[in-house]
């Protein structure tokens, strides 16, 4: 399998990242849910700790996706798939962008505005985004809290396209981001 993309096919990097992402944000969306229903003990600090480092990978895994997109050719939709699903995906994956960004940059200034230190994994100090302030902390709490959920559905609904795609129209579409060798590949 090759690396790079071609104008047919996603390479193996675009699809590790793809998988690779797809995990972290399922697994650091879940440890959301789950860190903020458990009451005030150690473990729900380790959890914190761990969502916060796993969000900033994250931010740091779409910044190399946005890169790698921009040096490598995207592969063409089929023309089986029509002009207004063309359009929806494109704003579909849009939107994904603005997510990876957005939800660990919001969880950040949350972070910051609570003036919490914020060391990665234990490997690397982040300095706070903004002044401490229990009102930025109050709206940023609600805007990835809102994120939260529009990416959660977003998420529902390409998984949904992926598996119309598969199993109702059988055209190949989630064939060509899975990590294994595409027919088309030579």
């Amino acid at each position: 399998m090759k690396i790079r993309n071609t104008t047919q096919v996603w390479g193996s990097a675009a699809k590790s990242l793809h998988w690779l992402m797809a995990l972290g944000i399922v697994g650091t969306m879940t440890l959301g849910l789950v860190m903020v229903n458990l009451p005030m003990s150690a473990l729900k600090f380790e959890l914190y700790a761990i969502h916060k480092s796993l969000g900033m990978t994250l931010l740091l895994l779409a910044a190399l996706r946005i890169f790698w997109r921009w040096i490598n050719p995207v592969p063409a939709l089929p023309d089986s798939v029509p002009p207004h699903e063309q359009r929806l995906a494109g704003w579909a994956h849009g939107l994904f962008y603005v997510l990876l960004f957005a939800m660990p940059i919001s969880g950040y200034v949350i972070n910051s505005a609570a003036n919490f230190p914020l060391n990665v994994f234990g490997v690397l100090q982040v300095p706070n985004l903004v002044p401490e302030s229990e009102r930025i902390t109050d709206a940023a709490t609600w805007v990835h809290g809102s994120l939260f959920w529009f990416f959660a559905g977003l998420i529902v609904v390409h998984v949904a396209g992926a598996l119309r795609h598969h199993f109702i129209l059988k055209d190949g579409i989630l064939r060509r981001m899975l990590p294994t060798k595409s027919s088309k590949e030579t």
